[in-house]
């Protein structure tokens, strides 16, 4: 059976013929040796035909299809007239890189691929000894190439990436986690730095947050005094605990601090509160992408359980491709590849333990209801992921769904059906729906008007213009608006009219 191997070049589409193929399978570490060598690899492998693309948009074009499994008209049409047809006693097989690449191929023009074997090794000679192997092609023209394509590629790639509204979900996710760690190590460290000069205010204000923006405003503790509780008032929300700084700033233990130590504690403080600000602003900014990108998944689990979960799949896509018993476990892989190890019991969720579903149930019910609130948490993900039109309608019924199940495993009453909820909220979308497009609609007739209305008041200020220069002065020295030429106004007539039988029509 003959061989013949399909290399995708930077340049173009090659084909080679590999002779005595057999024999090279069954001394398949002799040709890993010679693969360096390119008076022996030339001696095996010769190239059929050479197809170079004929522009960067084609080449663009072709890498994108092959990179997504799909084959390009131009590969077909070389493959179709270089390759022999194909026959009970002409047999050959086409060596592939891509396993996706070789399917696809074999589908559509019914030849056997095969990408294992000896195959990688000849590509890896043939992209080795390339330049040397086509004629008129050189190391630069190759490398030439290669940079294009792959800048190209590469820019194409992040531009029309369809997760990028997920990347936003993800970076958010992870900066917000890891604000968290810093704020909580920041304001640990103020409140041992600044309870040296004031001990007592720790167990007054034990906010961390509000313990700052106090440290920040009072400073040296001997400059309080009644007129500072009007602004300690401000930033406690309590006159009591404003009056109990000032009692306990004058009975303090503390001991003195020096001008410069206060001036580095105030400006740690104020680093601290600008990044609990901070934190704060950006959890909006995470809620409202979440509502844009994931609007049921929000709904029935909060913003940032079910962010968590789309960065640990990596995309809402992938999150939708899951089943519901990975996306149970989701985030325990560790404990869940120790169990399977040492034999003992997996575990029961992962992410979802933060979800207040998980530790409002019972010990014994745990389990249960992390199995049907995973459930739920896969159908709101491939609502979001292919829906055209993102509402949070199914993810609020989804959520009662969970709701009424935790009361089932206290009370034992029964809920509802799964049919009926789904209908219920199938009928409330297509409602949301239609008024959404209704309002689409005014929106698109008002805008349409208002359009039309300035361009009549363009035409208006445009004749005045041409009236107030066609005006005249009579004997008196007043303006006399000239009369038209009858030649020119009757035209123009005629237009207006033809223009409002079109319009009636």
């Amino acid at each position: 059976m003959a061989l013949y191997v399909l290399y995708e070049h930077a340049a173009g589409y090659a084909v080679f013929n590999v002779k005595e193929f057999e024999e090279i399978s069954m001394l398949l570490p002799q040709v890993e040796q010679s693969i360096t060598d390119l008076s022996r690899f030339n001696s095996i492998v010769k190239l059929v035909a050479f197809s170079p693309f004929k522009t960067a948009v084609s080449a663009l074009e072709n890498v994108n299809a092959i990179s997504e499994g799909i084959v390009p008209d131009d590969l077909s049409v070389f493959l179709d007239s270089v390759l022999p047809k194909s026959s009970k006693s002409n047999k050959f097989t086409l060596g592939v890189a891509d396993a996706k690449l070789g399917a696809a191929l074999a589908e559509a023009l019914k030849i056997q691929c095969s990408h294992i074997g000896a195959v990688p090794e000849i590509l890896r000679g043939v992209r080795h000894h390339f330049p040397k192997l086509v004629k008129g092609f050189s190391d630069k023209s190759a490398g030439v190439a290669q940079l294009g394509l792959g800048h190209s590629y590469s820019r194409c790639k992040v531009k029309f990436n369809v997760h990028r509204s997920d990347n936003m979900i993800i970076q958010s996710i992870a900066l917000l986690d890891q604000l968290d760690k810093d704020i909580n190590t920041f304001s640990m460290r103020i409140r041992e730095w600044y309870s040296y000069h004031f001990p007592e205010l720790v167990k007054i204000v034990p906010d961390n947050y509000l313990f700052a923006k106090v440290a920040h405003f009072v400073k040296d503790r001997k400059s309080l005094s009644q007129d500072s509780l009007e602004g300690l008032e401000e930033i406690v929300m309590d006159s009591e605990k404003a009056q109990a700084i000032i009692d306990a700033s004058k009975m303090s233990m503390g001991m003195d601090i020096s001008v410069i130590d206060l001036l580095n504690i105030e400006m740690f403080a104020k680093r601290v509160v600008n990044l609990s600000e901070y934190r704060h602003q950006l959890a909006e900014y995470l809620h409202s992408k979440m509502t844009n990108v994931a609007p049921n998944l929000q709904s029935l689990i909060g913003d940032q359980v079910g962010a968590r979960l789309i960065s640990k799949a990596g995309s809402l896509t992938n999150l939708a491709k899951y089943p519901a018993s990975t996306v149970q476990i989701l985030g325990a892989e560790k404990a869940l590849f120790r169990a399977l190890k040492t034999k003992s019991n997996t575990p029961k969720y992962g992410l979802l333990f933060n979800s207040s579903f998980i530790g409002r149930a019972n010990a014994k019910n745990k389990g249960r209801i992390s199995r049907f609130l995973a459930n739920k948490c896969s159908i709101a993900s491939r609502i979001d992921c292919f829906t055209e039109s993102p509402n949070s309608v199914f993810g609020e019924a989804l959520k009662q769904q969970v709701e009424d199940r935790l009361k089932f495993y206290e009370s034992g009453e029964a809920p509802r059906k799964n049919e009926e909820v789904m209908k219920e909220a199938i009928e409330v979308a297509a409602q949301l729906n239609a008024s959404q497009m209704s309002v689409k609609k005014k929106k698109k007739k008002k805008d349409k008007k208002r359009k039309h209305e300035e361009a009549e008041d363009a035409e208006e200020n445009a004749a005045n213009g041409t009236l107030d220069d066609t005006a005249t002065t009579n004997g008196n020295g007043t303006f006399v608006e000239a009369e038209p030429e009858p030649e020119e106004g009757e035209p123009k007539k005629k237009k207006k009219k033809k223009k409002n039988k079109v319009a009636e029509e």
